[in-house]
C-alpha cells in the first residue's frame, strides 16, 4: 500500500539528512481495507510503515487468507476456474474521501505472482486481471478493486488414478460378456468387476470437489 499525507513532511537537511523513518502502523492514519471473499486467515504481524520525507507512506503487510470461490466442475478434471479477490473499504465514500488505484499493470503482477509458486500443485495459474469500480451501498459509492484469478486444473493425477482404471474395468466387463467363458466364470468375473467399480466409486467420491451446483460428468456416468 502507498498513500500520501501532506501533514507528515519534513526537510531532510534539517534532520541530519534523514529522508525516511519506520514507524508503528497506529502512529498515523492508514487505509482500512477489507477482503470481501475472506472466510478465514491470519492477520499480519508486520504492523509497521515506512514514512518518506515527502509524506509518502509505504506499507507491506503479507496476508494468508482463505477465500470463497464458486466452482463450476462440470468438465472435471479438465476444468478451468475463475476466482475473485476483492479489496474494498466501506468506511470512506469513494467520491469525496477514499479512492483505490493500482500501481502496477496486470502483466507485472502476473509475473510477480507466478514467481511465488515454489512447487507444481494441483492448479496452474493462467491469468490475472484487475477491475476497478465503485460499489454503491446506502446511496454512497465505495472504491473496490477486484483481482480476477484464472486457474486451470492439472488433470494428470486424475487421469491415471480414476479415468484409466474406470475405462479398463468397462473394457474388461465387455470382454467377459462377449467371451467364450462359461456362465459360472462370467458371474465370478462380473462380481469381481462390480467390487472393483465400487472401490473406484468410493475413491471418486472422496476425490471429486463438492462445491458446485452441477456434478462433474465423470461422476454422473
Amino acid at each position: 500500500q502507498e498513500w500520501q499525507n501532506p501533514f507528515a513532511t519534513w526537510d531532510p537537511r534539517d534532520f541530519c539528512n534523514i529522508s525516511e523513518i519506520v514507524l508503528p502502523m497506529d502512529t498515523y492514519w492508514s487505509p482500512p481495507i477489507f477482503i470481501l471473499e475472506r472466510v478465514n486467515g491470519q492477520n499480519p504481524e508486520l504492523n509497521y510503515v515506512v514514512l518518506m520525507h515527502n509524506g509518502s507512506f509505504n506499507s507491506t503487510r503479507p496476508y494468508q487468507v482463505t477465500l470463497t470461490c464458486s466452482l463450476i466442475i462440470l468438465k472435471f478434471p479438465f476444468d478451468t476456474q475463475m476466482c475473485n479477490l476483492s479489496i474494498a473499504s466501506f468506511l470512506y465514500p469513494a467520491v469525496t474521501d477514499f479512492v483505490m488505484k493500482m500501481r502496477r499493470t496486470p502483466a507485472e503482477m502476473m509475473k510477480d505472482s507466478q514467481s511465488f509458486f515454489l512447487t507444481d500443485g494441483e492448479w496452474k495459474f493462467t491469468n490475472l486481471s484487475i477491475i476497478e469500480y465503485t460499489e454503491t451501498m446506502d446511496d454512497k459509492g465505495y472504491s473496490v478493486v477486484t483481482y480476477v484469478i484464472s486457474m486451470e486444473r492439472r488433470p494428470t493425477l486424475y487421469i491415471l488414478n480414476l479415468i484409466l482404471p474406470t475405462c479398463a474395468l468397462y473394457l474388461l466387463d465387455m470382454a467377459v460378456l462377449l467371451g467364450p467363458s462359461s456362465l459360472e466364470e462370467k458371474i465370478n468375473f462380473q462380481i469381481a468387476i462390480i467390487l472393483g467399480s465400487s472401490m473406484l466409486a468410493v475413491i471418486l467420491n472422496n476425490s471429486l470437489p463438492t462445491s458446485s451446483n452441477k456434478p462433474p460428468i465423470i461422476g454422473t456416468h
